[in-house]
């Protein structure tokens, strides 16, 4: 080797041993970055297993919260799952006073309760619409069998008011399925899910959100609220715009007799403004996780949901689809109604035609679940069928002819009338249709050809149509003519969620 290699060599360290200093000094180099990285990887390990563990136990507490009911209940006769393009779901407010409710609500301990309040939500298929049906809880209506504890069933119970049907069979939970059956049989839709809240739970709802903004059109006194006190009491509301949360949020949804006509219907105006104000609130302040799971938790917990929704994904997957509904196109109608004495009777063929605008996924303003406009087409309103139901027409105003026009009507669509002539008086304003014992049904379908047509029960066998003055003014058959998206009545008092409170909220 030459001078210069060695030089070189020398210059690069070659041939010589590395001190044993440097080699330490590496070695605790390498470790110190393998720590490093270890521990990096063990923080971030265990803040995926605390993500991961507050997640699962977030999860297993919502769903330990729910509580469901037997599906055993329902009928076997329903409506298909198809017969609906968007999704139906009941909302039943239970009056129970079991398991604390009466601490809340006062009285019998013991009372499992009716339905206080019932809306039927339909969410239309493109989860931008939505619409709540409210049902008088003095609706009368024929309340289908319904299973019973000791596994019977029940037989159908004809001319029932509508809340009855949740305190079939006296059990301390309700009966939800048997409401749940009646509003398919009412409405001919498939019912895909059933929510009961009891008081409890409403208290809790509107305190997890900070409270609820109402109106008040008056003021109102502890005896508005318990017609039973001697005295008025004290001030409980005063009139106007005020924020309500826990007892006295349930206090308002349940005054019934100082405002309006002291009626149910009242009531129901002021519910569906309250939901309103609560969906409205809710949405305000975001779905995000710090205002979802308290939400959910309260919500959880005061619930009695169908097995369809008995899991914490199940209800927060149903929740969050509906977060792209607007506050515009929510709206909340009442099923058409009016007074047969002190209860509520259904207004045919007006509530047929609004079940067959549901049914067929159309908005209150004629739209489709898209947005386009609907072609309107007799085939959207369901046939009538009058094969084997003999009825009598009379005709009680004095324009001529409209008793042979009605019972060309009623033969076209298969029934027999017994014969035509005159009513005893030609005074009548509307149709009003009689019918004898254990003929309810069958005078339901024949009012079906008859718009706003009462229905009335008489002392003898048989059914008589008796057309009135209305039916002069228009005589067309409702099945052959083209149906608006609901009967005008209804749409024009429909409510929406983004509306005052203080708009519409009393009835007389």
């Amino acid at each position: 080797m030459t001078s210069s290699h060695r030089v070189a060599s020398i210059r690069r360290g070659a041939g010589t041993p590395p001190s044993s200093a440097g080699s330490r000094a590496a070695v605790r180099r390498r470790r110190h970055k393998r720590g490093r990285l270890r521990l990096i990887l063990a923080i971030a390990l265990s803040l995926l297993v605390l993500v991961v563990a507050g997640a699962g136990w977030a999860y297993l507490k919502l769903t330990g919260n729910i509580d469901t009911f037997s599906a055993g209940g329902l009928s076997d006769d329903r409506p298909d799952v198809g017969s609906s393009k968007g999704q139906n779901v009941l909302i039943i407010g239970s009056d129970a006073r079991t398991d604390g409710n009466s601490d809340l609500g006062g009285g019998n301990k013991q009372d499992v309760g009716r339905s206080d309040t019932a809306l039927l939500l339909h969410v239309y298929a493109d989860h931008e619409h939505a619409v709540a049906v409210s049902i008088p809880r003095d609706t009368l209506v024929d309340i289908p069998p319904c299973k019973l504890p000791d596994d019977t069933w029940t037989k159908t119970q004809p001319h029932t008011m509508f809340n009855a049907a949740y305190s079939v069979g006296q059990t301390a939970k309700g009966n939800p399925a048997c409401t749940q059956n009646t509003v398919e049989k009412l409405t001919g839709l498939r019912v895909h899910h059933t929510i009961v809240v009891d008081f409890k739970g409403f208290a809790s709802l509107t305190e997890v959100v900070g409270g609820v903004d109402v109106c008040v059109p008056q003021d109102i006194y502890q005896k508005d609220l318990n017609p039973n006190r001697p005295t008025r009491g004290e001030r409980i509301f005063a009139k106007g715009e005020q924020k309500v949360s826990g007892r006295q949020a349930l206090d308002y949804v349940r005054i019934r007799h100082g405002i309006g006509d002291g009626s149910d219907i009242g009531r129901i105006k002021r519910q569906q403004a309250f939901i309103a104000s609560l969906i409205k609130k809710v949405k305000s302040d975001g779905l995000t996780p710090t205002k979802l799971f308290p939400l959910a938790d309260a919500a959880t917990k005061s619930m009695t949901v169908d097995p369809g929704l008995g899991s914490a994904d199940k209800m927060i997957s149903f929740a969050m689809s509906l977060k792209n509904i607007d506050l515009d196109n929510t709206k909340f109608v009442t099923i058409p109604w009016r007074y047969e004495g002190s209860r509520v009777a259904v207004v045919e063929p007006d509530a047929d035609a609004l079940w067959a605008a549901l049914k067929a996924d159309r908005t209150l303003d004629g739209e489709d679940a898209s947005g386009k406009t609907a072609t309107p087409s007799p085939s959207s309103i369901a046939p009538v069928a009058g094969d084997g139901i003999a009825v009598a027409v009379q005709n009680g105003t004095t324009t001529g002819g409209l008793a042979s026009h009605a019972a060309k009507t009623l033969t076209d669509h298969g029934f027999t009338v017994a014969g035509t002539g005159n009513a005893p008086s030609q005074d009548h304003a509307t149709t009003v249709i009689t019918y004898g014992p254990g003929q309810k049904t069958e005078a339901k379908t024949v009012a079906r050809l008859f718009a706003g047509a009462e229905i009335e029960q008489g002392a003898t066998e048989g059914i008589t149509v008796t057309v009135g003055q209305s039916y002069a003014d228009n005589p067309t058959d409702p099945t052959t003519a083209e149906p608006t998206a609901v009967p005008s009545n209804v749409a024009e008092n429909a409510r929406s969620a983004d509306d005052s409170p203080c708009s519409d909220l009393s009835y007389g």
